[in-house]
């Protein structure tokens, strides 16, 4: 079984991150190696990381990074250069993964035209499943790409976000030149784009589940409607520095 680095960025993730390292500690088989790189929170995201890599089993590699500069692209990368697993798993802090995922990433990237996998994200709250968005963005990983590239689409392009628990080969992640750091937003797509020239981009058939609370702050139309706003116009090439605006950080 191939060796798989998960690599987690953050930024006052504090209230997020305790419960998805303890479900790492759950994995079976375990992860190689779990690599937190913290962008510079102001809570007590480090504090978190450093005490629950602490019930980790001595045999697993663990790091608490610090980025200079924040941005998750800058962090995935950073991370992924202090990696030294065959393959990269890029883990959200407020997602929650399955205990088989060492497995499935290992049986999906088995498959040699296959270049980068992905989960279907079920996204909900303390009080609520948010079924309706999670649905759209289910659908999206198909139509996106159907719409915008088909002749990628046809050549196996799917489209994949950062919530998906995207996973790929360390070798062909770097050779893609990585996640692009000019980017605020939308690096996940643009690495699926570089990445398809590798293989297929696969969907596995299984859930992650992702934290609603952008959702729960915005609503769930006003939700869609930015995430609409946003796909359509990176799909036609509007600069992801401008889309950024409308995709604000919430805590």
């Amino acid at each position: 079984m191939s060796q798989v680095s998960i690599i987690i960025p953050t930024l006052n993730e504090a209230a997020n991150l305790e419960r998805t390292l303890h479900q790492l500690t759950l994995l079976n088989p375990p992860a190689f190696e779990v690599i937190v790189v913290d962008g510079g929170s102001e809570d007590e995201t480090v504090k978190v990381a450093k005490q629950i890599f602490g019930s980790f089993n001595r045999t697993l590699n663990v790091q608490v990074l610090s980025s200079q500069q924040p941005g998750r692209s800058i962090q995935m990368n950073y991370g992924a250069s202090s990696a030294t697993g065959d393959f990269l798993c890029f883990l959200h802090a407020d997602t929650w993964v399955p205990d088989d995922l060492i497995s499935v990433i290992n049986k999906t990237l088995g498959e040699p035209n296959v270049a980068c996998g992905g989960f279907i994200s079920l996204m909900s709250g303390s009080q609520t499943t948010r079924w309706g968005i999670s649905l759209h963005n289910y659908l999206k990983t198909y139509y996106a790409p159907l719409l915008f590239k088909p002749h990628l689409f046809f050549r196996g392009l799917r489209l994949l976000f950062g919530d998906q628990v995207m996973f790929c080969r360390r070798i062909d992640f770097w050779d893609c030149g990585g996640f692009d750091r000019a980017l605020p937003i939308m690096e996940d797509g643009d690495l699926c784009l570089k990445l398809v020239k590798k293989g297929r981009i696969y969907l596995v058939n299984r859930i992650v589940q992702s934290s609603d609370r952008r959702v729960a702050k915005w609503g769930s139309w006003k939700a869609t409607a930015i995430y609409l706003y946003i796909g359509i116009l990176w799909g036609i090439g509007v600069d992801a520095n401008y889309l950024k605006q409308f995709y604000q950080d919430i805590r």
